[in-house]
């Protein structure tokens, strides 16, 4: 059982880049997946989520209209487009999945000081280079 994260890579101010969160050994259908992402030397935040049960989409201020995520259930695959990629988006993004929380839960910074989510993935770097 895991979740493994594609698509990261180095690109320049203003650019975009798709990333991937597959899972495999479970099914995403009553799941809500949530993208992460952490720079250096700071904390890890939601920045977006994507709930099966529901297809409701949340995203925090920080990317809401510059990234969005989707999920394909024929590929077992939640995808996170980021677009109009600026220099502090520059950190490793995660994506988590869990079953006892909507997205509303998911997205709050104190969700993870309070709970540990059932999947993770191992993350995959964004660099954005001015």
């Amino acid at each position: 059982v895991q979740l493994v994260e594609s698509g990261g890579g180095t690109v320049q101010v203003g650019g975009s880049l798709r990333l991937s969160c597959a899972a495999s050994g479970f099914t995403f259908d009553d799941y809500a997946v949530a993208w992460f992402r952490q720079a250096p030397g700071k904390e890890r935040e939601a920045i977006s989520c994507f709930d099966h049960s529901n297809s409701r989409k949340v995203y925090a201020d920080t990317v809401k209209g510059r990234f969005t995520t989707s999920g394909d259930s024929a590929k077992n695959t939640v995808f996170l487009q980021t677009d109009n990629l600026k220099p502090e988006d520059t950190a490793v993004y995660y994506c988590a999945a869990d079953t006892r929380f909507g997205c509303s839960t998911m997205i709050l910074p104190e969700t993870l000081q309070y709970y540990t989510l059932k999947f993770w993935g191992k993350g995959t770097p964004v660099t954005v280079s001015s």
